[in-house]
């Protein structure tokens, strides 16, 4: 007669590893072949290697996207249909930010504006020259010139402003799409769950914006020495920087969507890396061009709002001087940097969803 066959009670149980140096053998045999399991998960993925030439009908990649005045002209439409939102939570920023770090020093921002006055004539008075020293003061309060050197709590409070900010922001645009209509102060106490993962993928951009760094910080050092002059040295010299400066453009470009696949309920930051590295692939240039024309929109805004505030608080000091303890302009610079940060996380999550919507795999 035939044997019954043993049931899963009957079947005799295989022995597991019974001491650490047996389980950690095992786990090391098995390397190999998960590796292996890995790779080909990965190529299934990401069917194109850098460095190696693909014809262009073997990349494709569709990006269904509207033009870059659509897009952004979206994003207006956007905060301003929930602009009641969007206002507190700039103020409330801004409140933050004015509490914790201080405003922008006035006496710095005159002492600049004396010094130009001063190295290029009356700057003041109507002259197209006006317009590129108010250009300067703009770059040097963006880029934080008006401001006390700041202590390491104060730096740490600025990162967490920043990064709180883009999680409310982020978290409000996703209940939005959702149809829901929350309340501010649910944004506040919900959108900073992913705080750490956040701050692990912001440090991973801060990393890969490593080599355009140091390729202004040497720009900085050399020019002195003539490197503008010409010659074999200065073309290798600039060649290798726009190298350096390709290779963070090249990694931050997923690495700056990964900062909106991480707020995703229970996503780590290397699921959220890989993630946003897939939706990339095949489509890295048009989606770095879209956030390049990013960069030059908040550019162009700054310009366009601070420029004539500058040239505004300087012809009106220049009647009153007894307003010139009045920061005109430094309170200007907060609103527009809160704005800034607001904006940026906003159309970096609309520029996401719509890369998600067009769900077609790696050619």
């Amino acid at each position: 007669m035939p044997k019954k066959a043993s049931s899963p009670k009957n079947r005799p149980k295989q022995e597991k590893p019974s001491s650490k140096w047996e389980r950690f053998t095992l786990w090391f045999k098995s390397l190999p072949e998960r590796l292996r399991g890995k790779e080909r998960v990965f190529l299934e993925r990401r069917p194109h290697r850098s460095f190696r030439l693909t014809r262009r009908r073997d990349y494709v990649r569709s990006l269904k996207l509207p033009g870059y005045w659509a897009l952004t002209n979206e994003v207006r439409k956007v905060l301003w249909q929930h602009k009641k939102h969007f206002l507190w939570l700039m103020f409330l920023y801004a409140v933050l930010t004015a509490l914790l770090l201080g405003l922008a020093s006035q006496d710095t921002y005159t002492q600049l504006a004396n010094l130009l006055r001063q190295t290029s004539g009356d700057i003041f008075k109507g002259n197209w020259g006006n317009l590129g020293q108010a250009s300067i003061l703009v770059a040097s309060g963006a880029l934080g010139q008006f401001n006390a050197s700041f202590t390491e709590a104060q730096q740490i409070y600025a990162v967490l402003l920043i990064f709180f900010t883009w999680l409310t922001t982020v978290w409000l645009h996703r209940a939005f799409m959702a149809g829901r209509n929350p309340k501010l102060r649910d944004a506040l106490y919900s959108a900073g769950s992913p705080i750490i993962p956040t701050l692990l993928v912001g440090l991973l951009l801060v990393i890969q914006l490593l080599p355009i760094a140091v390729a202004f910080l040497a720009s900085g050092v050399l020019l002195p020495f003539g490197l503008a002059d010409g010659g074999a040295e200065a073309m290798l010299f600039w060649v290798a920087a726009a190298l350096l400066a390709l290779l963070s453009l090249y990694w931050i470009t997923s690495t700056i969507i990964a900062l909106v696949v991480v707020t995703l309920p229970g996503m780590y930051p290397m699921q959220a890396i890989r993630a946003a590295g897939d939706l990339v692939v095949g489509r890295r240039i048009r989606m770095l061009f879209r956030l390049l024309w990013l960069v030059f929109t908040v550019i162009l805004g700054w310009l366009i709002v601070m420029v004539p505030i500058i040239l505004l608080d300087a012809w009106i000091k220049g009647i009153f001087p007894a307003i010139q303890w009045l920061p005109i302009v430094p309170l200007s610079l907060l609103l527009v940097g809160t704005t800034t940060v607001v904006w940026v996380a906003s159309y970096v999550y609309l520029f996401y969803r719509r890369v998600v919507n067009d769900d077609a795999a790696p050619a």
